[in-house]
């Protein structure tokens, strides 16, 4: 906890360092596999524990209403994106828990759900936790698209993902709020495609990035 040995001025000048460390790239990707699932019509999957699993349920909640012009709120012919963050069934996730192991929580919920061709994006900070890489490696099987989220080393999950972001810091508070911010840039990014505005507006900015192809 770097905050108990820095001061705020310290902490906050640390904390800009390591944005600049991030990949833009990748989150850029990870924008990229979110759309293309909106044009597919496919499902975007979301997990994490602790501070991890909060930012899973915030991004979900972020991607499935804020990709949305408030116009189209009541219109029921526009196309929205499919997604679901796996942390929110808690009676669910209390049952596989409980009775058969805190382990298959998600990854139980994917075979209910999920289908080749879907987005997991797994948050942990620590890169280790059973529940989350038990899920990728189902996923990897059944034809999704996996992202890691991850900080520390990365863990187990940089090598089991196909794609990860990584914050490089042993921090965990830092670690999830440059996630929290990667998912915002996502965000504006994703809705700005969807409603053509701002930079993919052909009126205003007509130099506009293409789709990345899907690998």
């Amino acid at each position: 906890m770097l905050g108990t040995v820095l001061n705020v001025e310290a902490y906050l000048g640390r904390f800009g360092e390591l944005l600049n460390q991030i990949d833009a790239t990748t989150v850029a990707q990870l924008s990229d596999d979110i759309y293309r699932c909106y044009e597919e019509g496919r499902m975007v999957f979301i997990c994490g524990n602790g501070g991890s699993g909060s930012n899973s349920s915030h991004f979900c909640e972020d991607l499935g209403k804020s990709t949305l012009d408030p116009k189209d709120f009541e219109n029921d012919d526009v196309k929205r994106l499919k997604v679901m963050s796996l942390t929110d069934n808690t009676p669910y996730i209390l049952a596989w828990g409980n009775d058969e192991g805190f382990d298959r929580i998600f990854v139980e919920q994917l075979k209910n759900f999920a289908s080749p061709g879907d987005l997991l994006i797994s948050i942990s900070g620590s890169g280790n936790s059973a529940n989350i890489l038990k899920a990728v490696d189902w996923a990897n099987k059944h034809s999704l698209t996996t992202w890691g989220i991850t900080g520390y080393t990365g863990g187990k999950l940089r090598d089991l993902a196909q794609h990860e972001l990584h914050i490089p810091l042993d921090d965990m508070g830092m670690v999830e709020t440059a996630h929290l911010l990667a998912f915002h840039w996502v965000l504006n990014d994703v809705h700005a495609r969807i409603n053509s505005v701002g930079r993919y507006d052909s009126q205003t900015a007509p130099q506009t990035l293409p789709l990345r192809k899907a690998a």
